[in-house]
């Protein structure tokens, strides 16, 4: 687009150079005009051309923020699944009635100083040795942890009619050691339905760090082990305003 509008410029002035030097007199307030338009209508492109982008990664950003404040509802709710089970949910619908069912368990953890034998039975040499006990001291709602989050809708992905995909798996985190994870998806194709397709082509081409690469929202992973979701720090800013106001 700049490149026409380049060149459309240069081809305005060149024609205003050839009606100054050759054109009639008579004839030149109607060309004027002519050239009056045309100046304004490459105005309103130039601008347009600017304000485009910049409308554009304002609505994305709007758009993005709803699809990961869901994806984080998907991860937390999968850790406190793994917290109670010591597995993730295969299925976000399962996910759901878990935090409305669930109890988390509240631990206090002590550290205790016991006599232990060294030596041997004929020869006991005692010394004190110190270990740390968990106990359970209650229990606590799951569901008291996503108070004022939409958790009941997590599976749908905002202003779309789609819903996340949703895949666990196990990986070898160490040689012999396996873990299960968990990857949570939606397609940013979906999340910008309706908006300029160039731009929205150019976002799926999108590799820097201060924004989400590739072509999918996501949270976890299937080949490494982790819970982190694939977007920049921007934005969980929010995240970290609540907890300073905690």
């Amino acid at each position: 687009m700049l490149i026409t509008i380049i060149a459309a410029i240069i081809i305005t002035a060149a024609v205003a150079f050839l009606i100054v030097k050759y054109l009639p007199l008579k004839l030149r307030p109607l060309v004027s005009i002519l050239l009056l338009v045309l100046a304004v209508f490459l105005t309103w492109k130039i601008y347009d051309g600017v304000m485009k982008p910049i409308q554009f990664h304002k609505n994305k950003t709007v758009v993005y923020e709803k699809v990961i404040n869901q994806l984080k509802i998907i991860r937390d709710g999968q850790i406190a699944h793994k917290q109670v089970t010591g597995k993730y949910s295969k299925n976000i619908n399962s996910l759901v009635q878990f935090i409305d069912t669930a109890q988390l368990a509240l631990t206090n953890t002590t550290t205790v100083v016991e006599k232990v034998n060294k030596g041997t039975k004929w020869q006991p040499i005692m010394v004190d040795v110190e270990k740390r006990v968990t106990d359970t001291i209650g229990y606590e709602p799951v569901v008291s942890k996503f108070t004022g989050r939409d958790y009941q809708n997590m599976a749908k992905v905002p202003g779309t009619n789609k819903e996340f995909s949703m895949e666990v798996a196990t990986v070898e985190k160490f040689p012999g050691v396996f873990v299960d994870v968990f990857f949570a998806k939606a397609n940013k194709l979906d999340v910008l339905e309706g908006m300029d397709a160039s731009l929205v082509k150019q976002e799926l081409e999108a590799n820097t760090s201060d924004e989400i690469k590739g072509n999918l929202i996501s949270v976890g992973s299937l080949n490494e082990v982790t819970t982190g979701g694939n977007w920049p720090p921007s934005y969980d800013k929010n995240d970290s305003a609540k907890k300073d106001d905690k």
